[in-house]
């Protein structure tokens, strides 16, 4: 079973999203059957590659929000991240465009290393003020993952992997996603937000249920069963 998780490293739900989904994955009895692919999303394409302000006045000047509207939500998600074992600190994020961050994202994936890319990055923005938009900062992470440092040197010298996140967007755009995380399951079933753990494995089993049905092997001409009405042989 396949589950695509459309994501922005930028968004605060998504690591929630991230934690709620695991937990559920952990306890699906044929999570070893599971592959997970991170795909990339951007909430703000337009922002540039650093935003010199805050994390409140990015959003209450770019999104037209009040700040008191912005502090009570920044309390309100990080009480909820708390409770998934995460510790926000929205007065220390790093406002940056997340193109590049993406870009390194589909470089770990050749490596094996997609989720710890993910995980990293989305703790690094949200837990310890890191900025997911700066070439020293990434270029340390690809060497903690593993990654050569010839190759990370490629990535901001080049495009390499744009199209692959430009092809994420559009594949989004198809899909008719229009917010994150977006969980899809084998292209048929789709989970927006970042639902309860208890939703996931509702919808892990139910796709499984459907991608793997029953299959009545022949029984015996003289096989007994029991029903509502009796039993007969």
């Amino acid at each position: 079973m396949k589950i695509e998780i459309w994501s922005d490293v930028a968004c605060p739900w998504c690591y929630i999203g991230k934690r709620r989904f695991e937990t559920a994955l952990a306890a699906f009895a044929h999570r070893d059957e599971v592959e997970v692919q991170w795909r990339s999303f951007q909430l703000d394409p337009s922002l540039p590659e650093h935003y010199d302000g805050t994390e409140l006045d990015y959003l209450s000047t770019r999104k037209g929000m009040a700040p008191d509207q912005v502090a009570g939500m920044f309390e309100h998600v990080a009480s909820l991240a708390g409770a998934e074992g995460l510790t926000y600190r929205f007065d220390a994020v790093v406002v940056a465009n997340s193109f590049t961050a993406h870009r390194l994202i589909h470089l770990a994936a050749a490596h094996g290393k997609q989720d710890a890319a993910k995980e990293r990055l989305l703790s690094d923005h949200f837990e310890h003020g890191k900025d997911i938009g700066g070439r020293e900062y990434l270029t340390a992470l690809g060497l903690d993952l593993g990654i050569d440092a010839g190759e990370l040197d490629e990535l901001f010298s080049t495009d390499k992997y744009a199209d692959d996140v430009r092809h994420d967007f559009a594949e989004a755009r198809a899909l008719g996603i229009s917010g994150v995380p977006f969980f899809v399951i084998d292209r048929k079933f789709g989970l927006s937000g970042a639902q309860a753990p208890e939703t996931f494995s509702a919808a892990l089993d139910q796709a499984w249920q459907e991608s793997h049905p029953l299959v009545m092997a022949d029984a015996g001409a003289d096989a007994g069963a029991c029903g509502p009405d009796g039993c007969a042989v």
